[in-house]
This record gives structure tokens, sequence and C-alpha cells, in this order.
């Protein structure tokens, strides 16, 4: 599976130093390239595929529904290349829990926008607002570009 052109192109734009699992990148540009066979072996399992301290890069994989989520600094953006799920956003974290000092968990939200995503859709969620996997017709594969405030 190749990344699409729109994601590379985000990459290149913001063009900052890495870590993970990435190419370095270019001394003179500042672009990085991710390449293919990387991009499949990751899209396998789902993880992280680029990560710095403003912007993260994620091959997301799911067949079965996850837990709700909210990020105090992490706005994500999501494209779906495989599958479908209905995804709930919004509403109230039934029994959250904090991860860490930018993270809650929580098991389902209640009164929550549910809304059905699949190939081709593209989703932005900003940072505060629970949102949650409740079904999943997988796999589900998708790209997650976390784009993360300053402190």
């Amino acid at each position: 599976m190749k990344p699409s052109l729109c994601l590379i192109s985000l990459v290149a734009f913001v063009g900052l130093t890495t870590s993970l699992r990435a190419q370095t990148p270019s001394p003179s540009t500042g672009v990085t390239v991710i390449h293919s066979n990387l991009v499949a072996a990751t899209f396998a399992k789902g993880g992280p595929l680029l990560e710095t301290n403003q912007f993260k890069v994620q091959a997301g994989r799911r067949e079965a529904p996850g837990i709700v989520e909210i990020h105090a600094r992490d706005t994500d953006i999501f494209h779906i290349l495989e599958g479908s799920a209905t995804f709930v956003t919004g509403g109230e974290a039934v029994d959250p829990k904090p991860l860490n000092a930018d993270e809650i968990r929580a098991k389902e939200i209640r009164g929550g926008e549910s809304r059905r995503l699949k190939k081709g859709d593209i989703i932005v969620i900003p940072s505060g607002v629970p949102h949650w996997f409740k079904a999943v017709d997988g796999p589900l594969l998708y790209y997650v570009v976390k784009v993360t405030a300053p402190r």
C-alpha cells in the first residue's frame, strides 16, 4: 500500500526533525520520505510511522471496536483507506480515566454523534473531543495525522 500524495505533501510541508522508524530527513530541505515497504509493514499490524514534537503520522489498523480517547493537545486527522466503522464523537465519556496529563480513556460515550466512516472519508477531531470506534467492519486501515498544540 502506497502513502497518499496528500500525506507526503503534509509531511514535506512540516519538514521537522523526526524520530522513530522513518528515513533521516534531508539536511538541505528537511523533507522525509517513508518508503512503501515500511508503510506496508506498519499497516500489517498498525503503529507509528513518524513522530516529532509537533505532529505524528501513524498507520492505523483496527479489527475490533476500541476505547474512547480524549486528547488534550492532539487534533486527529483520519483518512480511511480500507474497511468501514461506526465512529462516535462528542457526548460524555463514561467512566473516564486519565492515562497521563494529556490523554484520557473511557469505556464508551453517552449522547455522542454517531457516523459511518468508509473508504475515502477524512474526519478531523479537534483536541478535547471524545471519540470512539464503536463498531469496526475490518480490517479498517487508516492514516492518522496528529497535530500537537504547544504547551
